[in-house]
């Protein structure tokens, strides 16, 4: 089975116009989600992180991809407080997928050790809601009720696309954080 790749432009159906989105499709393969997809794209020259995403409770709200530098100063920081520091940050907002499982995008300035973080906003705030929302991280270690490690979601990255898996946690009653499925 020969293996293709096709970008499809949303502006033509009005979607994401603001954005210029494109999707990847491959045959068997999860659609590529998010402004960066492109930069996950068969021969692109990288540096990316496509991460397959998982768990995904419901399509409520927002799922967010982010890009921090590997401190633990600056980890799960405030993006303004980052980029006004001229520190590492990127963000992908994406629409959960209609199958609850899906691949993520985020380009990467360069080569080099990351932490990567994956919220599910499901309220629309914009801030994290301990009672509501979801997380992630590339080790996809149990969360608990302990607040995320910096060395959960470390991730290396190498000169072109980088994979990570990340299976997403919610609150599951008194023993706190825990995967859905």
């Amino acid at each position: 089975m020969a293996t293709y790749r096709r970008s499809v432009t949303l502006a033509a159906a009005g979607l994401g116009s603001a954005l210029g989105v494109a999707l990847a499709a491959t045959p068997g393969a999860a659609q590529v989600l998010g402004q960066d997809a492109a930069a996950c794209a068969p021969g692109a020259p990288g540096p990316a992180i496509l991460a397959s995403v998982s768990g995904i409770k419901d399509r409520r709200g927002t799922l967010k991809l982010e890009l921090y530098p590997a401190t633990e100063e600056d980890f799960l920081a405030g993006d303004k407080k980052l980029l006004e520091a001229g520190k590492t940050f990127r963000r992908i907002d994406v629409a959960p997928p209609a199958g609850l499982a899906g691949e993520i995008c985020i380009r990467v300035p360069r080569p080099g050790r990351y932490a990567l973080f994956l919220g599910h906003d499901r309220d629309g705030k914009r801030k994290f809601n301990f009672w509501s929302d979801g997380a992630g991280f590339p080790s996809n270690h149990k969360i608990g009720r302990a607040k995320p490690k910096l060395v959960d979601s470390l991730i290396d990255v190498g000169p072109g696309v980088t994979r990570a898996t990340i299976r997403l946690q919610y609150l599951r009653g008194l023993g706190g954080f825990n995967f859905a499925d």
